[in-house]
């Protein structure tokens, strides 16, 4: 594929909002999970929970829009000068040139599940008069929101494939971009915490007691997270000002089918994806510095993508999951993991795994809990989601 450079990033979790507070929380080895407390949910479990959500107000142009996800994407847009880096790039490339591709797995099903509350207390004659399902709860509302905030009218849509949702659209933009049809395009993943995700992980008796200890010998499954993540991709010879920080240079993707919840137990979509991302940038595993694991600590996860990751590199590469940092933030994980990957490659990190007293000794790749100090020159993220939806993305650093 041809390369594309990233002249700006951005992405608020639990760790923080904006670049500053990642890094710093990352680099400290500094996880933001916490015993959940969300709405009215009575579950023993972490969360990566993101704070003063409910405080943001958007103008009264973007009200009808108003609900947890779009604020949460409000505060990432809002970071790091990303909506100026968005302005620019309408101003060199026209709005009708420039595309908006963002994943998301629940979007704001938050809204419903409050609207009917308030129906069932009522007189249950109907949903309440705020409740606005095409601005909110829709899962296209949050690139609606976006695509309204600046104004964008290139080609704009979201994808929802579970946990690979935001790491697909990348693809979907560099083939876009490939084909004429746009020079630039925002690209990104916002979900944000409800109860039916909550509920739904624990019925499917995936989430932990404890924070997430993704390889851990003890992992006994995931902590659940919110998070907003977006960066904007463009023509590497796209002209102006802009000054590429880094350069998305391969994108792979596969879907094994193996089942609905459970990935395929040798990692077969896994290893095609990753193989697939280092053909796509004509490259070697030899090429690769860092890969960040999708890593969600459950048992079969973990084990899959670690048979995957060894069949392909060995122990040659350093690898770690910083889903115990943010918690698994679904739909928005590809994006959120995408940027720590970038994080990763301008601050020559490595970053350790949080949360793991000892690796499980059946995981063979080469797993870091320690943070490491290096140069790198390009790290690989992963993101794999139910019904065996995978993506890989490679990056490049600015020099690379």
């Amino acid at each position: 594929m041809q390369a594309l450079r990233i002249p700006a990033y951005t992405m608020t979790s639990c760790l923080g909002r904006g670049l500053e507070p990642t890094v710093a929380a990352l680099l400290a080895q500094r996880g933001g999970l916490r015993r959940c407390d969300f709405e009215t949910v009575d579950l023993d479990t972490w969360i990566g929970e993101v704070d003063g959500v409910d405080d943001v107000v958007l103008e009264p142009a973007l009200a009808p829009f108003d609900c947890r996800n779009n604020r949460l994407a409000q505060l990432a847009l809002e970071q790091d000068g990303f909506a100026d880096a968005v302005r620019d790039a309408l101003a060199r490339h026209g709005a009708d040139r420039v595309g908006l591709f963002v994943g998301t797995s629940t979007s704001g099903i938050l809204q419903t599940e409050l609207a009917y509350r308030e129906y069932l207390g009522g007189d249950r004659d109907r949903l309440p008069s705020w409740f606005r399902y095409a601005e909110t709860h829709n899962t296209y509302s949050v690139a609606d929101f976006v695509a309204h905030r600046f104004g964008l009218r290139g080609p704009s849509f979201v994808v929802s494939a579970a946990c690979a949702s935001s790491a697909k659209v990348f693809g979907n933009a560099a083939r876009m971009i490939a084909a004429g049809r746009i020079d630039a395009a925002v690209v990104g993943g916002v979900d944000s915490l409800c109860l039916t995700t909550l509920y739904g992980f624990r019925s499917l008796e995936l989430i932990s007691t404890r924070p997430a200890r993704p390889y851990g010998a003890d992992r006994d499954g995931l902590s659940i997270g919110e998070a907003a993540a977006f960066a904007l991709v463009e023509r590497d010879d796209a002209g102006g000002p802009s000054v590429a920080v880094a350069r998305l240079v391969g994108v792979g993707e596969s879907s094994d089918a193996h089942h609905m919840s459970s990935p395929h137990p040798e990692g077969l979509g896994a290893k095609q994806a990753m193989a697939s991302a280092l053909r796509s940038g004509g490259l070697s595993t030899a090429d690769v510095d860092y890969v960040n694991l999708h890593g969600t600590a459950t048992r079969n996860n973990d084990a899959a993508e670690d048979r995957a990751v060894h069949a392909l590199f060995g122990r040659a590469v350093p690898v770690s999951s910083t889903k115990g940092a943010t918690g698994h933030t679904l739909g928005a994980a590809g994006a959120c993991e995408a940027v720590i990957a970038l994080v990763a490659l301008r601050e020559g990190l490595v970053p350790g795994g949080l949360n793991v007293a000892a690796i499980d000794p059946a995981l063979r790749s080469d797993y870091r809990i320690v943070n490491e100090r290096r140069p790198l020159r390009r790290a690989l993220s992963n993101s794999f989601g139910f019904g065996g939806a995978n993506c890989s993305l490679l990056f490049a650093g600015a020099t690379a």
